[in-house]
């Protein structure tokens, strides 16, 4: 199909005008990358971009496609010497599906398997290719998803679920075994979470900052980076005191928060999904926002080194990179740990101190049983007599 032609706004160079046109996304699109985007994607790609964040798609899942599509079309010019097509021929998936999973022990013995030498050398030094080996296959499935969602959203037909595309991709998945890494190598579990909030006990603003976001982040169900990075005080609405002990009318009454999540990765604004915060991590949060007066907006801001609140929310990237700071803080090896990490440590500790799967999932979110379930089955097994046989 011929790629259809978008008018530009001026002779200027293309590259400078897609740069610009880029410049509508920039709060998804850090600058740095916006001017490498600029350079690999297509006219009608950054068209495509601006009409899906139009139509009210979520910040992270356009970051992906984005940085999908650009890391597409970098492969297919190196691979074929040409743009990419839409809709992509069969052909050229499963040359996706040839070039990013392929056998380490085959290539040993035979160079031209897997991905072209040239075309490795390229991707490596334009920084779109890192790892070593094979990609992972949960980041190739990403990558064929980003690319049937586009050509969807183009109106056209693909074929992605071809019996020899699900074939070639099941075949090459074994072949090119590659162990899944965790998104967070260590949970950070009540322990560990008090060795960060220890860190961050003084009366400085990102102090009172940090131990809130961690609080909030780790209580409210260990929620992800990027849904604490949006969170806006819009969205908190408060509860009546709660007991402590639901249990002893006797026990004291802590404060209590409503949190609002609108979309997530897993719901859309419609599904109106909430979370409970009670005690502690309330109060951090109201102290937070006191002495930061921030009455409306972000409520987890960028703090300068003269102490100066900016008004823009924090990225997930720096909720992210706070976690690691803190971590480095407390003695904590910062490689071992990611934000993922409070989400994995919430459902460990909620585990650990025997809280209900359903109960814990309705405060975690967590759509798949089978997902939350795993973190329980793993504190069960540390915890149970089956592994102390011998001792």
């Amino acid at each position: 199909m011929t790629r259809k032609a978008i008018p530009l706004l001026s002779p200027a160079d293309p590259v400078l005008n897609r740069a610009d046109e880029l410049d509508a996304l920039d709060a998804i699109l850090p600058f740095g990358r916006r001017d490498h985007l600029a350079t690999l994607l297509t006219d009608e790609d950054v068209a495509t971009l601006k009409h899906l964040a139009k139509e009210g798609m979520g910040d992270n899942t356009l970051r992906a496609l984005a940085s999908d599509l650009g890391y597409l079309e970098a492969w297919c010019g190196l691979a074929t010497g040409s743009p990419l097509p839409w809709p992509a021929p069969e052909s050229l998936l499963l040359k996706f599906v040839a070039h990013h999973l392929w056998d380490p022990i085959e290539r040993a013995e035979d160079p031209s398997h897997g991905m072209p030498a040239a075309v490795e050398t390229e991707l490596r030094a334009q920084g779109l290719l890192r790892a070593e080996g094979p990609h992972a296959p949960d980041t190739v499935r990403r990558r064929l998803t980003s690319w049937s969602i586009l050509t969807r959203w183009r109106g056209l037909a693909g074929f992605f679920s071809t019996p020899s595309l699900k074939s070639a991709l099941r075949l090459a998945v074994r072949a090119a075994p590659r162990q899944r890494r965790r998104k967070s190598k260590r949970a950070v579990t009540g322990d560990m979470l008090a060795k960060l909030l220890a860190t961050c006990a003084g009366d400085r603003l990102v102090d009172l900052r940090d131990r809130a976001l961690l609080l909030t982040a780790f209580a409210s169900g260990g929620r992800r980076r990027s849904e604490v990075a949006d969170l806006r005080v819009e969205d908190l609405v408060d509860e009546e005191p709660v007991r402590a002990d639901p249990k002893n009318a006797a026990s004291p009454l802590l404060p209590c928060l409503t949190v609002n999540l609108g979309r997530t990765k897993t719901t859309t604004a419609e599904d109106q999904v909430h979370v409970v915060l009670i005690g502690r991590p309330v109060e951090a949060l109201k102290e937070w926002l006191a002495e930061a007066k921030i009455e409306t907006g972000p409520v987890f801001r960028r703090i300068d080194q003269w102490g100066n609140i900016d008004r823009r929310a924090l990225t997930p990237q720096s909720v992210n990179l706070i976690l690691k700071a803190r971590c480095k803080q407390a003695g904590l090896d910062p490689e071992m740990f990611s934000a993922h990490g409070l989400r994995s440590g919430y459902l460990t500790e909620a585990a650990n101190r025997g809280v209900p799967l359903q109960e814990a999932m309705q405060q975690s979110l967590h759509k798949s049983v089978a997902q939350a379930a795993s973190y329980y089955n793993n504190a069960e097994r540390k915890n149970g007599r089956a592994a102390r046989l011998v001792m």
